[in-house]
């Protein structure tokens, strides 16, 4: 397929009437099906259509993120949202046809049984009677993205947005990251009313739509539109007691191995992202160097990588620096019409530009290698699955730091080792912390910074936050985007952190073999469930008990924390 340059993308916008009539027709012709053979070919029609909308609501959302103050990305967004609860019933119509079809069977040998797993959940977590408050719950998410894509500070002489003040929460002189730290909270601390009024609104709605489809709590509604079709909460639960006695105390040994590093009594929340004396190691150069750099590495590691990076670039699918207005954070998205993925990041001159950028094209990767799937269900994997592709890459490229960060390459890999083995309990937190919110949906603002707090010292026992305002208070989790936007898509990234440690300890021992499964997971997209993939990968399931024992291990041989 050739693909055009991201400027020259476009994708008309769907009319209502148009989808319903064509939707129905699918339908119809599912309703007067002789056989599985006139089922499939309705459903190769409906793929199609599915991907010029996902396509259309790819570039929507994206031109929106890049430029939040543009009055047409908005209006485009919001006729997004607004129509996107009754696209996913006419969606929601055809799966259940496809559901109770009687060759579910041919279905199953033509596709695979994931996809129908996939549209069960689906069909369960969604009715017309909620889609008030679907459509509610995205403008108010637009409305807290914006909100924080609008933060401007004034510090060191220089106007900043969220993303440029990050530099200088990494900055090597400890009063600088505490000013900037400072600086950071107070705007949360000024906006606390909207931010706070912004989660009430949502949870409450959140929580509406669970009880009209017949559901417990948003908990339950939560996992289903998470897709998680081989885990529950139990085993969620058991893996946080991992975490708690094996993991903690491991990130408590190694914050005290920090403070001696730095030379400094206690570490306080300002200083837990610099690891040694030297300060935080930051990339060689600016972005055009960092590019360059990224293609010389992409080439050298092989296996498809280096064409596959030299086609994002050259067609435009890159999109890496900070600017006013833009949106903060990285991520990743796609466009199925022309099978290529789009990578977003904000590039401020940390460590984090190279974990960012390697994160979101293990991501991009992964969809490129998938894009000739059957199905789009089968383009992207669910969550937590997703996230071994990006988390992997991490540290697949570990051998290539020098080419980013020359002779502090070292010293990155063990900043970047760290933040992932602390990573573990905090993400293990926001989980958990989501889970207390959704069963006590009537809770007040003051209950849940409690709740973020009782986190904190399960999770989190040596994090001390000083003076910093609101942070302090238990408001930190106000900052996390997903628990605003993306409920429950936090412990995808602590199951897949522990399955890319896996790769690293085996990329370590044989690399050749960890980059064969690698890639031959990356083809696989979404075609199995989670636990699946993870094992037939060559890793074990984050659930198994003992799991974690010898990326410890390792982690602490390499670490020197004995």
């Amino acid at each position: 397929m050739n693909v055009p340059a991201f400027e020259e993308m476009t994708a008309a916008r769907p009319e209502m009437d148009a989808i319903s009539a064509e939707m129905n027709n699918l339908k119809s012709a599912l309703e007067s099906a002789q056989g599985a053979d006139d089922e499939i070919a309705a459903l190769q029609r409906w793929e199609e259509l599915r991907r010029r909308i996902s396509t259309w609501s790819s570039l929507v959302g994206l031109r929106f993120n890049q430029d939040t103050r543009n009055d047409e990305y908005r209006k485009a967004r919001d006729y997004r949202d607004s129509i996107s609860p009754k696209l996913t019933d006419l969606e929601n119509q055809l799966k259940a046809k496809l559901l109770a079809s009687a060759h579910r069977a041919e279905f199953e040998k033509k596709f695979g049984p994931q996809a129908l797993q996939l549209w069960a959940c689906d069909e369960r977590a969604f009715s017309p009677e909620i889609e008030g408050e679907q459509v509610r719950i995205s403008k108010l998410g637009a409305e807290y993205a914006e909100l924080l894509a609008s933060a401007e500070y004034d510090f060191k002489g220089e106007k900043l947005n969220m993303p440029g003040l990050g530099k200088y929460l990494l900055d090597d002189d400890r009063d600088t990251r505490h000013a900037a730290w400072v600086k950071r909270w107070q705007w949360f601390a000024d906006n606390r009313e909207t931010l706070d009024r912004q989660f009430d609104e949502l949870t409450r709605l959140r929580h509406t739509s669970a009880i009209k489809l017949g559901l417990k709590d948003y908990v339950e509604l939560g996992y289903l539109r998470m897709h998680r079709v081989d885990y529950n909460r139990a085993d969620v639960e058991r893996l946080r007691k991992q975490v708690v006695d094996e993991v903690v105390p491991l990130c408590s040994e190694l914050i005290k191995q920090q403070a001696a590093e730095l030379g400094i009594e206690k570490v306080m929340a300002w200083d837990e992202g610099v690891h040694d004396a030297k300060g935080s190691p930051r990339p060689h150069g600016d972005h055009d160097w960092m590019v360059k750099r990224a293609q010389e590495m992409f080439d050298e590691i092989g296996h498809g990588l280096g064409d596959f990076f030299r086609l994002m670039n050259e067609k435009g699918l890159l999109d890496l620096k900070s600017r006013d207005g833009k949106a903060g954070g990285g991520f990743c998205t796609s466009f199925p019409t022309w099978g290529v993925p789009f990578v977003f990041a904000n590039f401020n001159g940390t460590d984090g530009d190279v974990k960012v950028f390697t994160h979101e094209m293990g991501h991009a990767f992964q969809n490129y290698s998938s894009r000739n799937q059957k199905l789009l269900d089968y383009h992207w994997p669910t969550y937590e699955s997703a996230e071994i592709h990006s988390m992997s890459l991490e540290f697949i490229t570990w051998p290539w730091m020098e080419k980013f960060f020359e002779d502090d390459a070292d010293r990155f890999r063990r900043s970047h080792l760290l933040d992932s083995l602390k990573f573990i309990p905090y993400g293990t937190a926001v989980d958990h912390f989501q889970h207390l919110v959704y069963e006590k949906p009537d809770a007040s603002p003051a209950e849940r910074f409690e709740m973020w707090r009782e986190m904190e010292r399960t999770y989190l026992p040596w994090r001390d936050y000083g003076d910093v305002p609101h942070a302090g208070e238990g408001g930190w989790w106000q900052t996390q985007r997903h628990i605003y936007l993306s409920p429950f898509y936090y412990i995808d990234y602590v199951l897949a952190q522990i399955c890319a440690l896996q790769f690293w300890v085996r990329a370590d021992e044989d690399r050749d073999a960890a980059m064969k499964d690698y890639v031959a997971l990356c083809k696989r997209g979404g075609e199995a469930p989670f636990q699946q993939l993870a094992t037939g990968a060559g890793l074990r399931s984050p659930f198994e008990p003992g799991c974690l024992e010898a990326v410890l291990t390792k982690s602490r041989d390499w670490l020197g924390a004995h």
